[in-house]
């Protein structure tokens, strides 16, 4: 068991990054995850989670394959991927059935049948389910019932939240994937996995946001009372914060993403006014100065945006400014210089920079908050693979972790494009 391999490939506009982990004995005498390779490529033939270019997608993933083979020294059979993209939607369902036993006692079978009847939701064409998590159960009436198994009732209902992507799109990351050689152990909506490596059970309790900043979509979940209560990507991210630097400084987008890297700060009251910067130190033809401080306002502008529309995503469930366990920030846009301070200042919130919790590795890159999704996917398969012994785990992984059968038909259409 201690030799078992876990690999995360998450795929994203600007890098793909793979995660590669191992169990090994922890202080506590459990098993815990020690990432022995993290290795980050560029990308192309990807933009907002969806493949434009299956050829340039393909090769992007086997440099990144290759690289942590080298690195770990270990042959990558199989994956556990992150799908992302502003085409996958969630919506609410309800699964209701009869109780199968005479004397009235709830099964694993009758959970399963229950998460199977919420299954059957009208989805909108073209779409697939990724996930059915199941949030709470009801027992004759009874309500908010975490696991219902050894009780006794005659009617069972479960309140779901069903994760959906478009059918093509799925398709197509799953084709890129397995053209590579790599076999796909099951396809995970990025931000669930991200949200396993950041945040802790007390935060989840409490209630949390996870915001993850990519190059070109922002995801988020709220957790509420260990459930999830909400999902959403939004079509923004850090690549446009470098294009509105290019436009406002007319320059080219590789000056403007060095400037967005190295000057820029979404604080512009703590930029001198008389603070200039040549572009042609950052790779610009010719020399020109520019204010630093017209450049923050530039990046203020668009961060405040992002963090607008994550506002509105938590009013459609009623928590803006009300998580008591606040935001954790996370992706590569996150690194941005007075990104917690212009979060806090839009959201009302207590924000923190979330890099993953609970793995051991001697790689500084774990600690990224870039690669915390390629790490939460090594995370997720762990607890998938052990759901059945591994009881400290969370409610929502356990359960899903018994949704091998449910789940089966969708793994059955991606085994089908196996080449």
């Amino acid at each position: 068991m201690s030799e078992e391999v876990f690999t995360g490939l998450d795929i994203g506009s600007c890098a793909v990054r793979v995660a590669v982990g191992k169990l090994v004995p922890s202080a506590d005498g459990k098993e815990q995850i020690h990432i022995v390779g993290a290795v980050e490529v560029p990308s192309s033939g990807i933009n907002k989670g969806t493949v434009t270019n299956l050829e340039d997608a393909v090769s992007s993933v086997s440099r990144a394959l290759e690289q942590a083979e080298r690195i770990t020294g270990l042959p990558l059979n199989k994956a556990w991927v992150g799908i992302s993209g502003s085409h996958i939607i969630s919506q609410e369902s309800r699964g209701v059935i009869g109780v199968g036993r005479s004397d009235g006692e709830i099964r694993e079978e009758d959970v399963e049948r229950s998460i199977e009847a919420a299954r059957t939701v009208a989805t909108p064409t073209n779409y697939e389910i990724i996930h059915v998590i199941p949030k709470s159960f009801i027992v004759d009436g009874q309500r908010g019932i975490k696991d219902p198994v050894g009780m006794n009732g005659i009617r069972l209902e479960v309140d779901a939240l069903i994760i959906q992507g478009l059918g093509s799109q799925i398709k197509n990351i799953t084709k890129a994937v397995y053209r590579t050689g790599l076999d796909i152990e099951d396809l995970v909506f990025s931000i669930l996995a991200t949200a396993e490596a950041v945040i802790s059970e007390r935060q989840k309790e409490l209630g949390v946001c996870v915001v993850n900043i990519g190059a070109s979509t922002t995801s988020l979940v709220v957790f509420e009372e260990g459930d999830i209560l909400h999902t959403a990507v939004l079509p923004i991210g850090s690549d446009h914060i470098t294009s509105d630097i290019a436009i406002g400084l007319r320059t080219s987008i590789d000056v403007a993403e060095q400037m967005k890297l190295r000057h820029a700060t979404c604080l512009p009251e703590e930029v001198g006014k008389k603070d200039e910067i040549n572009l042609a130190e950052l790779g610009a033809p010719e020399e020109e100065w520019v204010g630093r401080r017209f450049v923050a306002d530039i990046t203020e502008a668009r961060v405040s945006e992002i963090f607008e529309l994550v506002d509105r995503e938590l009013q459609k469930v009623d928590r803006s400014g009300m998580l008591p366990a606040g935001v954790v920030l996370t992706g590569s846009g996150a690194k941005l210089v007075g990104m917690l301070e212009a979060g806090k200042a839009t959201l009302r919130l207590p924000i923190s920079l979330g890099t993953p919790i609970g793995v051991s590795s001697v790689i500084d890159r774990i600690n990224d908050p870039g690669m915390s999704t390629a790490i939460g996917l090594v995370l997720w398969g762990k607890h998938i693979r052990g759901a059945h012994q591994d009881k400290g785990f969370g409610q929502i992984m356990s359960k899903i972790g018994g949704l091998e059968k449910v789940g089966s038909g969708f793994m059955k259409m991606l085994k089908q494009l196996k080449p």
